[in-house]
């Protein structure tokens, strides 16, 4: 069933997949409520990175690596987009990134051969000229030119100004959803604190705690929160001209000069507190990057959650046993790269479009 201009398409969680949901469904004419459980945009969209790539693309499969392609070609053009809807600049700022000293070099340079990659060998000498903040004692590095990183607080900030100015959109946060409305077999609405609100489908983008929500119907969704610490180092604007990335720790330039620290990869169920093991583990990591940050003050310090699945690939798609109930959750590490074909691939299943990729590896039938 395709969606009617007059139904309402009921979205529960406001981060970037949901945000990017209401607006690829609202602009093809859907009635679309988003609801989220407190302010838009404040979980695991805020407090990451905002690297548009895997951090190591080459140790995924080609699920994956089919939504990141996608969406790497388009946020240049769609932060364009958003900033002259807007006036809100989600910064998608082209840097490039080194991966220095890989231990899997050689797959890492056979899988960009294969996928048409510009992933390609540098001489130390060639990135310390480029990048010379850079710590000593690197010995091998590879460059993947074109890749962006986006100021995610920005994008969902822009996101959420794009989705207020269109008239068929309903914005409604600290509206925690509790449950699922069922009728004759299908899910027609949700229960939230302030009562019951229907609708013809329902769409679960509620992160790591989507499992939580389908727990309700008896379902078991391997989706579970996985902890990531950050620090923020203010510097000056042309600090550092390109993202670094060594023993799974990275740097990432803002525009502005803002330099982001990260990330540690922790399992302590919905607990978000920063802790000083991982702020003291962050700055040494800092340190033995970019040197120079010892004297620098550390101006920022967070933890967000993210939604760990297995192999990291997302479920896209309507549950075969609940009729009118989809899902868009379970991105990982990759919410922020993966959302814009993630969300395309969604409003093209769920409008009976013609799929920008080929949706079978997402669908959530039999993998649960």
């Amino acid at each position: 069933m395709r969606v009617r201009v007059k139904e309402t398409v009921l979205i529960v969680g406001g981060g970037a997949i949901g945000l990017l949901s209401a607006y690829v469904l609202a602009e093809a004419g859907a009635q679309v409520c988003l609801l989220e459980q407190g302010q838009l945009g404040r979980e695991s969209s805020w407090a990451g990175g905002g690297i548009v790539s895997p951090l190591y693309p080459w140790r995924y499969g080609a699920a994956v690596t089919a939504l990141a392609h996608w969406s790497q070609d388009f946020y240049p053009g769609f932060g364009e987009e958003l900033l002259a809807l807007t006036g809100v600049d989600p910064e998608v700022h082209v840097t490039g990134l080194y991966w220095l000293d890989l231990d899997d070099e050689a797959e890492a340079l056979a899988w960009a051969q294969r996928q048409g990659r510009p992933l390609d060998q540098v001489e130390m000498a060639a990135v310390y000229r480029q990048v010379p903040v850079l710590g000593p004692g690197y010995r091998r590095a590879v460059h993947m030119s074109g890749v962006a990183n986006v100021r995610n607080p920005r994008l969902v900030k822009s996101l959420r100004a794009a989705l207020a100015a269109m008239p068929n959109v309903q914005l409604r946060e600290h509206c925690p959803v509790r449950g699922f409305i069922r009728e004759q077999g299908a899910i027609r609405g949700v229960v939230t604190e302030q009562g019951e609100l229907r609708a013809e489908r329902v769409l679960l983008t509620a992160g790591a705690w989507s499992g939580e929500l389908l727990a309700t119907l008896g379902l078991n969704l391997p989706v579970e929160p996985v902890k990531g610490q950050m620090i923020l180092y203010k510097c000056a604007e042309d600090f550092l001209p390109s993202m670094v990335l060594a023993g799974g720790r990275y740097a990432i330039p803002r525009r502005d000069g803002h330099i982001l620290v990260g990330s540690t990869l922790e399992h302590a169920g919905f607990d978000k507190t920063p802790t000083d093991n991982a702020l003291e583990s962050l700055k040494a990591s800092a340190q033995e990057l970019l040197p120079t940050l010892k004297d620098a003050e550390v101006v920022g310090h967070w933890a967000g959650l993210r939604p760990g699945s297995p192999e990291g690939i997302p479920f896209i798609g309507e549950l075969p046993e609940h009729p009118g109930l989809w899902l868009n959750c379970g991105h990982f590490r990759n919410g922020l790269v993966l959302a814009p074909a993630s969300c395309q691939l969604l409003a093209d299943l769920m409008l009976g479009r013609e799929p920008i990729i080929d949706p079978a590896p997402y669908a959530p039938a039999g993998r649960f």
